[in-house]
C-alpha cells in the first residue's frame, strides 16, 4: 500500500497539528506501512521546516520547492487540476490536511479533522483560517472515503455538523513522543510554578487563568509556554506570571517535569494533547470540564469550570493537595497513547475500505 500524506502544516513551527502529523508518519512506519510518502508543495523556508520536522522519520519525501506555496496550494485545490498523481505518482491512499485538497484520479481519498472550531466559533480564528478550513470541510463532506479524527468527540461533531456518514469516520488518538516521562531534567524558575501550555489566543482562555492565579496565596508562579496566536492577547505582564514563549516539542518535557501542577482551561478542543503530555511527565493536571477534553483527561485530571476563576483556583489548590494520587492516575492513563497505535488506527481505517 503506497500512502501519500500531505505534510503542509509542517512548513510552520510545530504546534499540536504539526506534532500529530509527524507522530502519525512515524507511527505508520512502526505499524508496518512500507511505502509512506511525505508530500507538500512548499517555499524554500517551508521546505527547510519540513525537512527539520521529519528528521529521524523514515519516509520518502516529496517536497517540491514552490514560490508563494500557500497561494499555489489554494489555487490547486480550487481549480481541481492537475491530479495529485502527476506530482507524486500512483498511490493507494491520498491523505490530505486542512491546508489543501488537491484532486486525484484513483485510490482512497482520506483526510484528518482535528476540530470544527472555525465553524462553531468563527470569532476565535483568523479570517484566512475560516476561509481555508471552511472550504476544506465542505469538500470533505462530499469527496472523502475516510475521515480520520483525533477523538470520539470530534467524530460525533463531524457526523452531526458536516453530515459525514458515521461509517466513514475513524478515530486515531494522538501519541506521545519520546521524552515525555517523569525522569529527566526539570525547568527551574527558583520557585514552585503552575504551568499552562497553549498558543496565546482566545480559545485557550488564559485571561481567566490569570484571574484565577490572582486568587491564590502567592506561593506559586504561573509559567505560560506558547507563541502568540491570533486575536486579543491575554494580559500576562502581571506579578508572578512568567512568559516562557514558544517551546519546541523536545523542550516541553523539562517544563512539565518542573511544574507543581499543569492547568489547561481551554474552552474547546479537538483532543487536548498537553493534558496527556503533562500526565506522562508525572504532573497533576487541572483541566476544563468541557466535554471536548473528556478523552484526554479520562479519570485522571481534576476538572473545573473554565469560565469561573474561583473554580480554577480551587482546582489548583486541590491538585496540589492530591498530587501523588493524581500523579499515579495520570501516568497510568497516559500509557495508552502511542504513535504506533495511531498508525495502526489509520491503517485499519484505510484497509476497511479496501
Amino acid at each position: 500500500m503506497r500512502i501519500v500524506v500531505d505534510v503542509s502544516p509542517l512548513s510552520h513551527p510545530r504546534t499540536g497539528v504539526g506534532n500529530y502529523i509527524r507522530g502519525s508518519l512515524a507511527g505508520l512506519v512502526e505499524a508496518g506501512a512500507h511505502e509512506v510518502v511525505a508530500f507538500a508543495p512548499a517555499s524554500a523556508r517551508g521546505r527547510s521546516e519540513i525537512e527539520s520536522a521529519l528528521d529521524g522519520v523514515d519516509v520518502e519525501r516529496r517536497i517540491p520547492h514552490v514560490p508563494a506555496a500557500h497561494a499555489v496550494r489554494t489555487a490547486w485545490s480550487r481549480l481541481g487540476r492537475p491530479p495529485a498523481e502527476r506530482v507524486v505518482g500512483a498511490f493507494d491512499v491520498f491523505h490530505f490536511s486542512d491546508w489543501m485538497y488537491p484532486p486525484q484520479r484513483a485510490g482512497l481519498r482520506s483526510t484528518m479533522i482535528h476540530d470544527l472550531v472555525p465553524i462553531h466559533f468563527p470569532e476565535w480564528v483568523h479570517a484566512r483560517t475560516r476561509r481555508m478550513h471552511g472550504a476544506k470541510y465542505r469538500h470533505t463532506s462530499t469527496s472523502c472515503d475516510v475521515v480520520m479524527v483525533n477523538s470520539r468527540f470530534t467524530g460525533d461533531d463531524v457526523a452531526a455538523t458536516l453530515g459525514v456518514p458515521a461509517e466513514r469516520i475513524h478515530v486515531a488518538y494522538p501519541g506521545l513522543d519520546p521524552g515525555f516521562e517523569p525522569q529527566g531534567d526539570r525547568l527551574d524558575l527558583d520557585r514552585p510554578y503552575a504551568l499552562a501550555v497553549a498558543t496565546l489566543e482566545p480559545r485557550k482562555n488564559l485571561a481567566t487563568l490569570v484571574d484565577a492565579y490572582g486568587r491564590l496565596d502567592g506561593e506559586l508562579a504561573l509559567a505560560v509556554a506558547g507563541a502568540a496566536g491570533w486575536g486579543e492577547q491575554p494580559a500576562l505582564d502581571v506579578p508572578g506570571v512568567v512568559r516562557l514563549g514558544y517551546l519546541p516539542a523536545p523542550e516541553l518535557p523539562r517544563a512539565y517535569r518542573g511544574a507543581s501542577v499543569v492547568v489547561y482551561p481551554s474552552l474547546f478542543e479537538g483532543f487536548g494533547m498537553p493534558v496527556v503530555e503533562a500526565m506522562a511527565c508525572g504532573v497533576p493536571v487541572v483541566a476544563s470540564s468541557h466535554a471536548s477534553l473528556d478523552e484526554a483527561c479520562g479519570e485522571a485530571a481534576l476538572r473545573v469550570d473554565p469560565l469561573d476563576p474561583e473554580s480554577i483556583a480551587a482546582g489548583i489548590r486541590a491538585a496540589l493537595d492530591r498530587r501523588e494520587e493524581l500523579r499515579e492516575r495520570g501516568l497510568e492513563h497516559a500509557r495508552s497513547f502511542t504513535w504506533v497505535e495511531n498508525g495502526r488506527a489509520h491503517l485499519r481505517a484505510w484497509q476497511s475500505m479496501g
